[in-house]
């Protein structure tokens, strides 16, 4: 954004500087060539320095405008893969209770891994949280 402003304030500069006695009489002569009626309107007439700096406003909020949508864009995007990121850790989640049933319901609760198991469930809320835990440590 400050190359933009530098490069404004340098094309303010260039059309605030004096006019040389030589570009004054080219100037001139270039009016003289050209004919009024050929000519728009907007070519014969100088540039006034109001009209550059609205140039240069329009120039300089344009670039601020897209800037702003590109931001905002950007975030929408960074929102959109946190849903999705969300969404496929539901998924895994599920898959993963799913094996963990799938296991709880083969365990046999007297069997050697049963029994440790049974200890190892207790400081867990659930069984189910338990074999989570157990069949794929974080």
């Amino acid at each position: 954004m400050d190359s933009i402003d530098k490069l404004l304030s340098e094309l303010k500069a260039e059309y605030d500087k004096p006019a040389t006695p030589a570009r004054k009489i080219e100037e001139v002569e270039k009016t003289k060539k050209v004919k009024l009626d050929s000519t728009p309107s907007f070519l014969s007439l100088p540039v006034k320095e109001d009209a550059v700096d609205s140039i240069l406003s329009q120039v300089k909020q344009d670039f601020e405008q897209k800037q702003l949508l590109e931001d905002i864009q950007k975030q929408q995007e960074v929102e959109e893969e946190k849903i999705r990121q969300e969404q496929l850790k539901a998924k895994q989640l599920e898959t993963l209770k799913k094996q963990a049933k799938e296991w709880l319901e083969k365990l046999e609760p007297l069997s050697t891994e049963g029994l440790w198991f049974e200890s190892f469930a207790k400081s867990y809320d659930s069984q189910l949280e338990a074999a989570i835990e157990y069949l794929h440590p974080h």
